[in-house]
């Protein structure tokens, strides 16, 4: 168990650990807290009728359940969350949003099915697709700017320093800052993974590799490679994100903070910030390694939209 999972066993033993757990979403561990979060969520709030409209958000504690620490941990059992659901949609009524939160715990149960089904393979370099001929990054300056959140690309480097102080990052960070470590820069995922599994509140073995070699495209099948700016956009439009994890940005207007590369000297000296001092540059796409060669997308200033890429499964045992 980890130090950070272990704050749900009853003690507190890391700073960024305290910071989240004295949060109001997470205050303790144990059955009794988790069953007052899913109170709260269902009954106390009425939340889980927007859960569809709010899933999406990165700040604040309840655009999303956060029931997945307790699940994590064994604290609260899925089935309690269904039934609970259920409940309520026949006393409150059913929609879209209620709808959506039993398909998430669905999704929860897919991954516990693919790892049964593929086994050890999730943890190859390769993954169940088998892709052999795959050569990933060992660039360690990379590894280390995407896990301390200085990469350059604001919308990565404040979903890894909320990870490195609070051990939890929303879903959409999730598949953001894989995204562009895998599908980017190239690195080994497992590198990913081995740190979400260091630092996830709500770790779990089936979820977490499983999660990370389909960002990876190591499933043999669709391959989500995100814009990340476009992303950033769409997802965090005032910023307020952004500028919640990195002080260094907090005077950087709507206009820039997506892009703070683009700001002139005028610009940084009226906003306060001087990139390469206080706020790195981007990583240039000349040092990406991607292993599918997509188009242009990601962390890539000049990118185009998120792109599907196809490729090649290589059976077990084969040459690629």
């Amino acid at each position: 168990m980890s130090k950070v999972h272990a704050v749900f066993g009853g003690f507190v033993p890391d700073h960024h650990v305290a910071v989240w757990a004295c949060s109001l979403a997470f205050p303790q561990g144990g059955e009794t807290e988790a069953l007052k979060r899913l109170n709260y969520y269902l009954w106390d709030s009425d939340l889980i009728a927007k859960y569809f409209e709010i899933r999406n958000g990165m700040l604040g504690g309840d655009y999303s359940t956060k029931f997945g620490p307790w699940l994590a941990a064994g604290c609260l059992s899925p089935r309690t969350v269904y039934h609970e659901i259920k409940k309520y949609e026949a006393q409150r009524g059913a929609n879209k949003s209620t709808y959506w939160a039993i398909f998430e715990l669905i999704w929860r149960d897919y991954f516990r099915f693919y790892a049964a089904k593929h086994g050890s393979c999730i943890f190859f370099p390769g993954g169940p697709a088998g892709l052999t001929s795959v050569a990933w990054s060992a660039d360690s300056e990379l590894w280390d700017r995407w896990a301390q959140g200085q990469t350059g690309l604001p919308l990565v480097d404040a979903n890894m320093r909320e990870l490195q102080q609070t051990g939890w990052m929303s879903n959409r960070g999730r598949q953001n800052v894989a995204s562009y470590l895998a599908l980017d820069l190239g690195i080994d995922w497992r590198r990913g993974a081995s740190l979400f599994e260091q630092l996830l509140l709500d770790y779990d073995v089936a979820s977490n590799w499983g999660n990370w070699v389909a960002a990876a495209g190591m499933t043999g099948g669709r391959i989500n490679h995100f814009n990340i700016t476009k992303q950033s956009k769409d997802y965090d439009p005032d910023g307020h994100y952004i500028r919640h994890w990195l002080p260094e940005l907090q005077n950087v207007p709507t206009s820039r903070i997506h892009e703070p590369w683009l700001m002139t000297a005028d610009e940084q000296k009226e906003y306060g910030v001087q990139l390469r001092v206080d706020y790195p540059m981007p990583i240039p796409a000349s040092r990406f390694n991607r292993p599918h060669q997509g188009g242009r997308v990601g962390g890539d200033p000049a990118a185009g939209i998120r792109t599907a890429v196809n490729i090649r499964r290589v059976p077990k045992g084969s040459k690629a």
